[in-house]
């Protein structure tokens, strides 16, 4: 884009000054009014827009307006560069290197993802204001410095992959388990476009580890989808899963592509590591065959690279299959500061106070995590073990 205005404007500083204008406007609108169908073409129209606009402020010459007024565009259509898809142009473009890497991904979740404030709050398990207060960290420094809508080239690629790669991730998050209030409990539409973007990116940057890491994360994951709500609407358990409606194709593929970075023997990613914690539950035929010991380690390098509160939950949930609820709940409860806010902290403590006899406790537990969460079919299904367990009392 910025090419074709130099050629139709002949200045440059006047391509660069409408480009960043273009950019700015749509970092204000699309939040709100949402991603044009043709975001490209959308930045172009503005940009020309804006350019106009100079000359005419600008020029001293009848003849510099006069040509304003009667430009036409017969130029080719501008080279897209390294990337084709309009809208992982647009996650290149926003996950700039200029941005702090927070502001960098919260501007581009509402700007480009389509989420709200309040759900990535929830996706950072962090305060709406302090999400509010990255984003229009994010817009001033866009206009202060004027970072402008360009076509990322390859060589633009490895410095903004990983930011576009953790945008894919939380979107596909949201979609998995939708945290708003009034929204379905699985978006297909948010976990489908991420998946789409994800081989994108995978067939751009092919040896990139952390690129086939999520691509392999995200259909392992989404090959559960047929199996994760029950008849009433509910959420069901990984364990309680009917492991033969899980999608065989896409299981396949994802174990293809954890074992291809097996192969290359280097170092894995967080991504990768995920991966392969995915390829082992998708590799039992039940939750008995599970290799809890495999999954566990795993999870030890895991927390090396991710050193997160929730990837510690995570661990000691894992934990439980392989030492028992007792050792496990004293690692929970060791992260109730943190996690307080995060429901499936809540959760699994009423799990693992229900396996140790603890009935009143677990009942308490649940009714925290039921009224943390946003999503129907995940409060349904808190509920019903939850009754299930006063159920079993009264029996």
């Amino acid at each position: 884009m910025l090419a074709a205005l130099t050629r139709r404007f002949g200045d440059l500083d006047v391509a660069e000054e409408a480009t960043a204008e273009a950019f700015a406007v749509a970092v204000e609108r699309w939040p709100d009014d949402g991603v044009p169908p043709n975001p490209g073409a959308w930045l172009t129209t503005t940009a020309t827009r804006r350019a106009i606009d100079r000359i005419r402020r600008e020029s001293r010459r009848d003849e510099k307006h006069q040509e304003a007024e009667m430009l036409r565009d017969d130029d080719p259509p501008e080279p897209i560069g390294a990337v084709e898809d309009d809208r992982l142009r647009l996650l290149f473009t926003c996950c700039h290197p200029a941005l702090a890497l927070e502001a960098r991904l919260a501007l581009t979740l509402r700007m480009v993802g389509g989420l709200t404030v309040p759900e990535i709050a929830r996706a950072f398990l962090v305060p709406e204001t302090t999400i509010g207060q990255r984003i229009t960290r994010a817009k001033g420094k866009i206009r202060a410095t004027r970072i402008p809508y360009r076509v990322p080239s390859a060589a633009d690629l490895p410095a903004r992959v990983s930011g576009v790669l953790a945008v894919l991730y939380l979107v596909f998050n949201e979609g998995y388990l939708a945290s708003g209030p009034g929204t379905d409990p699985i978006r297909e539409d948010l976990t489908a476009e991420a998946i789409r973007l994800a081989r994108l990116v995978h067939g751009l940057l092919p040896d990139d580890g952390e690129a086939t890491g999520l691509l392999a994360l995200l259909l392992l994951t989404e090959a559960r989808r047929p199996s994760r709500l029950s008849p009433d609407g509910g959420l069901v358990p990984l364990a309680e899963q009917d492991r033969g409606r899980w999608d065989a194709a896409l299981i396949d593929e994802g174990h293809r592509l954890v074992r291809a970075r097996l192969a290359t023997g280097e170092p894995p990613g967080p991504y990768q590591v995920l991966a392969a914690i995915n390829a082992v539950h998708t590799s039992a035929t039940d939750v008995a065959a599970t290799d809890w010991s495999q999954i566990v380690a795993l999870y030890d390098q895991l927390v090396r690279l991710d050193p997160s509160p929730v990837v510690a939950l995570n661990r000691a949930v894992a934990i439980a299959e392989l030492d028992g609820p007792a050792v496990a709940l004293a690692l929970v409860d060791r992260l109730g500061d943190r996690l307080d806010a995060y429901p499936a902290l809540h959760a699994a403590r009423a799990d693992l106070l229900r396996r140790l006899d603890r009935a009143a406790e677990a009942r308490e537990a649940w009714d925290r995590a039921i009224a943390l969460t946003g999503n129907p079919a995940e409060a349904a299904a808190l509920a019903r073990r939850r009754d299930g367990l006063s159920a079993a009392r009264g029996a």
